[in-house]
């Protein structure tokens, strides 16, 4: 039967007490008074049913027991004063808090980040994964969140960040394969990469170009678009990109656009935060930065075919 774990004011006195090896001494540290400290311990020794401290003339030992359980007690009491440090220091600020679509950090966010940090080097991000949570949980420890979607979601305030193309894309390797892949229609052929959650899938793009006609039952399904692509990437299929996101894969040979036809989204990515003014001194700042570089990104967008 496992241990019922002591009371942390109990380790907190035996770790201090052994360190000192004076109950006086860590009274002093601990703002507690002597007896409190013995008392303490005592309850400790009883609960664990075994004596940790010997009573010497001219002070304190530990027993073997306590030697031994010592070490393990002071790390966990150091780790403890650094996680709360690191969470809630007094004077530390407080943290910009994120929620990211995870795609849309790993392939648009992540590689502006520096340019954010550059010019406000002391604001603090902290970036977390939106993936599957239920867009009616309210999260009091997120200021923002940057959603895909249509722009309307009850009671929150959106931005539009990306105006995308619905890109059918492949890895150079795969395109070059002994199956021809020269129209839509060539499809038949090969490997469909779906994304569930999406309403503008690869049945919605067939259907825009044309091609309503071509089965959608052949290919593998993912639960995120970042997954889709990097299968795309690894070349084990055709995954439908959204230009925002494909745009630097394509650049840098990653990805190729196999055909002409691309179809506008009416989905996109949002900022997303309450209608009322933004609570967060920095958030105002981090909102201004993100739009400034999703207006520029958009207006230099090019998907560049084979």
């Amino acid at each position: 039967m496992k241990k019922k774990l002591p009371p942390l004011n109990w380790l907190r006195s035996f770790e201090a007490a052994a360190r000192h090896l004076s109950f006086t001494h860590a009274a002093h540290e601990l703002n507690l008074t002597q007896a409190a400290i013995s008392q303490q311990v005592k309850g400790l020794e009883t609960q664990l049913g075994t004596t940790l401290f010997k009573r010497l003339p001219r002070g304190l030992g530990l027993t073997d027991a306590g030697a031994a359980y010592l070490p393990a007690v002071h790390e966990a009491i150091e780790r403890l004063t650094v996680a709360t440090e690191e969470v809630f220091g007094q004077g530390r600020p407080k943290l910009l808090t994120i929620r990211v679509n995870m795609v849309f950090f790993m392939t648009w966010l992540a590689p502006r980040l520096h340019s954010f940090r550059a010019l406000h080097p002391d604001i603090n991000l902290r970036i977390t994964s939106n993936i599957w949570v239920d867009e009616r949980e309210k999260s009091v420890e997120t200021d923002m969140e940057i959603r895909y979607g249509k722009g309307q979601w009850q009671m929150l305030q959106s931005d539009r960040l990306t105006r995308d193309q619905l890109v059918p894309v492949c890895s150079p390797g795969y395109l070059e394969s002994e199956k021809a892949l020269r129209s839509p229609d060539d499809l038949l052929q090969h490997t469909l990469l779906h994304v569930i959650g999406y309403e503008e899938g690869w049945g919605h793009w067939l259907k825009q170009t044309g091609y309503a006609h071509l089965p959608l039952s052949q290919g593998c399904q993912f639960d995120t678009l970042v997954t889709a692509l990097e299968m795309a990437v690894l070349g084990e299929g055709v995954a439908l990109g959204r230009s925002s996101l494909v745009a630097d894969m394509i650049a840098s040979g990653k990805l190729v656009a196999p055909f002409e036809q691309q179809v506008p989204t009416d989905e996109a990515f949002y900022l997303v935060y309450p209608p009322q003014q933004l609570s967060h001194p920095h958030a105002d700042a981090f909102r201004s930065w993100l739009l400034t570089e999703a207006v520029e990104f958009n207006n230099d967008l090019k998907v560049v075919n084979r």
